[in-house]
C-alpha cells in the first residue's frame, strides 16, 4: 500500500485513484492506523472476518455475551469497535476526522532498513535501521506454508496464536514472562531476596531480547574510578525518588496506598495522580507528599492541596492524551467514587 501511494505522489496521479486493502494480517486498530496513515482508502479484513464467523459458528461469542448473533451483526459491531478505536488514536494526534489522517505519516519506523522507508514510507524517520525487504518476504513465505501447509487433510488449518496478546510457548517474546511474574510474587509475598534477584535476571535477560533499552550497555573506565566513600550513599538518593503519578481507581487502593508508604519510608515523594486521595490517609504514613491537580476534576479540595509538601498541575496529559482520569463504570466502587467527587 505504502509503495503503491508513494508512486503515484511521485508521478502526480494520486487524486485519480482510490487504494483499497484486502488483507489478512491487518485486525487491530493500530494496524488500520498505519495502513490509512501510509494512504490506504479503504481496507477488507478478511482474515478477521473469517475469524469472527468461525467463533460465532462455534459459539464462543454466544457463551461470552449470553445471546446470539448473526454474522452480519458481529461483523458490524467489528468495525464499529475498529471506527472507536480509530477516532480515539485520531484524537491523540489532534486529529477528528479520518480525511484530515490519511497519507499523514504521523509515525516513526522502529526497526525498518531505509531501503523499505525511502520506497514505501518516504519522509518516514528511522533513527535505527533493521529488517529489509528480505526478511519481509521470508515472514510472507512463512506466513503462507502455515496457512497452505502440506498435509493430506482436507481441513483449514485453524489461525495461529502467535502470542501478541496472551503468552504462549515459542510465540512472542514479552518482557513480562510467567517465569518472572512468579517469582516477583514470591518476593513480595514472602520478601525472598532469592526470588527477587530471580525475578530480577529474568526480566535482565528478557530486555535483551524486546527492548531497545536492552541492546545498550554501560561504558566502564575503571581509570576513572573514585573511591566508595566520595560516593552519596543510597540512602540519601533514594530521597530524590519520586512514583509516577498514578491514580487512585487506575490501581488498587492497596497498591495506591503501598507505594506512598514505600516512599515515604525512603523519604522519597509518592504521587497522588489526579484521582484524589483519602482524607483519612492526610495523617498517617499512606499520605503522599505529592498531590496532582488536573483540571480541577477530582477531589481537589482546599483540605487536600494544604495536605501536600509539593502541587503539582498536570497541564497536558503525556501518555494517554485526552484520557486521564476515565475509568470505565464497573471499575468505579463507593471507595473511589467518594474520592472523586
Amino acid at each position: 500500500v505504502g509503495a503503491v501511494h508513494q508512486h503515484l505522489l511521485k508521478t502526480q496521479q494520486r487524486p485519480k485513484a482510490a487504494i483499497f486493502a484486502e488483507v489478512g494480517d491487518a485486525k487491530e486498530v493500530h494496524d488500520f492506523a498505519t495502513i490509512l496513515g501510509y494512504g490506504c482508502d479503504g481496507v477488507c479484513p478478511h482474515v478477521a472476518y473469517e475469524s469472527l464467523c468461525k467463533m460465532n459458528a462455534d459459539g464462543l461469542i454466544e457463551a461470552k455475551a449470553s445471546r446470539e448473533f448473526t454474522d452480519d451483526e458481529v461483523m458490524t459491531n467489528y468495525r464499529k469497535a475498529a471506527a472507536k478505536g480509530l477516532l480515539k488514536v485520531f484524537s491523540k494526534m489532534g486529529i477528528s476526522t479520518l480525511q484530515s489522517y490519511k497519507g499523514a505519516q504521523v509515525f516513526e519506523a522502529v526497526g525498518l532498513a531505509d531501503e523499505i522507508v525511502d520506497r514505501c514510507f518516504t519522509g518516514t524517520t528511522t533513527r535505527i535501521q533493521g529488517t529489509g525487504f528480505e526478511a519481509l518476504y521470508r515472514d510472507i513465505e512463512r506466513f503462507h506454508e502455515s496457512a497452505y501447509p502440506e498435509s493430506t487433510s482436507n481441513e483449514a488449518p485453524l489461525v495461529q496464536n502467535d502470542g501478541q496478546l496472551h503468552y504462549r510457548d515459542g510465540g512472542e517474546a514479552h518482557l513480562n514472562s510467567p517465569q518472572g511474574m512468579v517469582n516477583m510474587q514470591i518476593a513480595a509475598r514472602t520478601n525472598s531476596r532469592e526470588a527477587y534477584k530471580e525475578f530480577a535476571r529474568i526480566t535482565n535477560e528478557s530486555n535483551k531480547h524486546v527492548t531497545l533499552r536492552g541492546q545498550l550497555k554501560f561504558k566502564f573506565d575503571p581509570s576513572r574510578a573514585i573511591p566508595l566513600d566520595e560516593v552519596e550513599p543510597a540512602s540519601e538518593i533514594v530521597k530524590r525518588f519520586n512514583t509516577g503519578a498514578m491514580s487512585l481507581g487506575s490501581i488498587s487502593q492497596e497498591a495506591h496506598e503501598t507505594l506512598a508508604m514505600a516512599m515515604n519510608a525512603l523519604g522519597g515523594r509518592s504521587n497522588t495522580g489526579e484521582g484524589g486521595e483519602d482524607p483519612k490517609r492526610f495523617t498517617d504514613n499512606r499520605r503522599s507528599a505529592i498531590k496532582q491537580v488536573a483540571s480541577g476534576r477530582f477531589g481537589v479540595t482546599s483540605h487536600y492541596l494544604a495536605n501536600s509538601d509539593q502541587i503539582q498541575i498536570k497541564m497536558a496529559q503525556g501518555a494517554k492524551p485526552g484520557e486521564g482520569g476515565e475509568l470505565p463504570g464497573f471499575k468505579v466502587s463507593e471507595y473511589i467514587a467518594e474520592n472523586r467527587h
